[in-house]
């Protein structure tokens, strides 16, 4: 069931909300716990049930490995175990995930012709894995000795988040579960959720879907063989890294937004990261709960900066490439993360010389020319990121640098360039000049931990006096955007990500 979709909109959401806070107004609150699990698993179930006696057996191993992991004294068996249920996690996402692309592979190395049969991959596997992951570490540190079964299973399916995020950890989110008073309804709770939620409806079914137009042909085009020229490559690289963007943090939104409906924070996944001034910026803002796990699950395991500086350049690029493999089979994610992990590599390179020569670089070029340079650099990562193959993506960059010539024509693009040219410029203009969603609500703590975030505010006086307010003049805003929004659930949509 989507987020996007009308029965999910007027049917299975009311009914979840009405149910749950009907409990809780009873002081029923383990069962109204109890619901939300059931309501979950209803949502997993409804994609194909087949999948939920996996997510099922996932989630009993689990939490059994927690379990026992808090009753163990021996530091040399809970480490064996931790590593075993580490292990474990990891071959079945692997199983499914990327049997297909070491099969083919390997086919491909010894010259044989072998293809598995298409495995299908369950939806949200590799965020429910990462997070039972997570789980097992704090269970190893002693950090979850009160976990009680439902709660864990709650913590795993909660259904805002169960599917593409955000990956939040245990200590985050237990004890909002644990508060009696979190089924009870509250109206500030509701009004923030509900704006959130259509914001990230309005980015995902006007802004992402829209765009996409002009991402897709050409994509698609280079992938049948056909050379796009230089401005029909910019303007698809462009428009899928808009729509990546507004599908991505459109979701996110909605997910923060169901979740504080429910009285619960989910952590911030997006802040505005195409206004990062350097790659190290920009992976603080973008997709954040996973780099947040990507650091303190690998990079730091692996000696983060500890050990010098080659060895951190290492580490990075270790943690960047495996980053890659995560989002998804094929040699295209691969060097996806590779080429971040030497973005990344470059950027504390620079910022070693910037100290040691003293060179000041916070004034106002130097942190617009950062800006414009990371800006870029993503731009051309994303080509890598969303094309079929590599012999896809090389075409489209030969495009990009002028390799396949410069003329337009409407032959890929239909609508023509001026259209294109508009609709990308405006998008732009919206994601440099305007603020984020949790900017906007920022004076009703929109997300768990805002304060964190907060510090990479641009603090624009202009947009501060109109942050949202709880009154009729953004209920009628948020009301137009979201008869708009509705009006374009005409077609089935899903969400980018639903494919890692």
């Amino acid at each position: 069931m989507l987020f996007n979709s009308l029965e999910f909109i007027f049917l299975f959401l009311p009914i979840s909300l009405f149910i749950f806070f009907f409990l809780g107004k009873y002081g029923y609150h383990r069962l109204a716990i109890t619901w939300l699990v059931t309501a979950s698993l209803f949502f997993y179930g409804w994609w194909n049930p087949r999948y939920l006696l996996l997510l099922l057996v996932s989630i009993g191993l689990n939490f059994f490995i927690g379990y026992t992991l808090n009753q163990l004294n021996s530091p040399v068996r809970k480490k064996t175990l931790l590593i075993l249920g580490i292990t474990a996690n990891l071959i079945i996402l692997g199983c499914f995930k990327y049997a297909n692309f070491f099969v083919s592979s390997a086919a491909d190395i010894l010259g044989i012709n072998f293809n598995l049969q298409n495995i299908i991959l369950p939806l949200g596997i590799s965020f429910f894995t990462f997070q039972q992951i997570t789980y097992l570490v704090d269970s190893y540190r002693g950090e979850t000795k009160d976990s009680k079964f439902v709660d864990y299973c709650l913590f795993i399916t909660f259904f805002p988040k169960l599917i593409s995020g955000p990956i939040v950890h245990h200590s985050e989110i237990m004890p909002q579960f644990a508060d009696k008073t979190v089924c009870q309804f509250n109206l500030e709770n509701m009004a923030v959720g509900i704006t959130i939620f259509s914001l990230g409806l309005f980015k995902k079914v006007v802004f992402a879907d829209n765009i996409a137009a002009y991402a897709s042909p050409v994509f698609n085009t280079a992938a049948a063989g056909i050379f796009p020229t230089f401005l029909e490559s910019w303007i698809g690289a462009l428009a899928y890294t808009l729509q990546l963007y507004f599908d991505f943090s459109g979701y996110s939104d909605m997910a923060i937004g169901i979740a504080r409906m429910f009285g619960i924070k989910l952590p911030v996944n997006f802040f505005s990261p195409y206004k990062a001034t350097s790659i190290s910026d920009f992976w603080r803002r973008w997709h954040i709960t996973l780099s947040n796990f990507l650091r303190d699950y690998l990079y730091i395991p692996l000696g983060g900066n500890r050990k010098g500086e080659i060895r951190r350049s290492l580490n990075l690029m270790v943690t960047m490439l495996l980053g890659g493999i995560w989002h998804g089979e094929g040699w295209q994610f691969v060097f996806w993360g590779g080429l971040h992990g030497a973005y990344l590599t470059i950027n504390h390179e620079w910022n070693v010389l910037q100290k040691k020569y003293d060179l000041k670089t916070d004034n106002w070029l130097s942190l617009k020319l950062g800006w414009f340079i990371t800006f870029l650099a993503v731009v051309f990562g994303w080509v890598f990121f969303r094309s079929e193959n590599m012999a896809t993506a090389l075409i489209i960059v030969k495009g990009m640098i002028g390799l396949n010539g410069l003329l337009f024509s409407t032959q890929i693009i239909e609508s023509g360039l001026k259209k294109a040219f508009i609709d990308i410029s405006i998008l732009l203009a919206i994601v440099w000049l305007t603020p984020n969603v949790q900017e906007w609500m920022g004076k009703y703590d929109p997300v768990f931990n805002y304060e964190k975030v907060k510090k990479l505010s641009s603090n624009s006086l202009f947009w501060s006096r109109l942050q949202w307010q709880p009154n009729q003049t953004y209920a009628l805003v948020i009301s137009v955007l979201t008869v708009i929004a509705l009006l374009h659930l005409t077609k089935v949509s899903e969400f980018l990500y639903f494919q890692f």
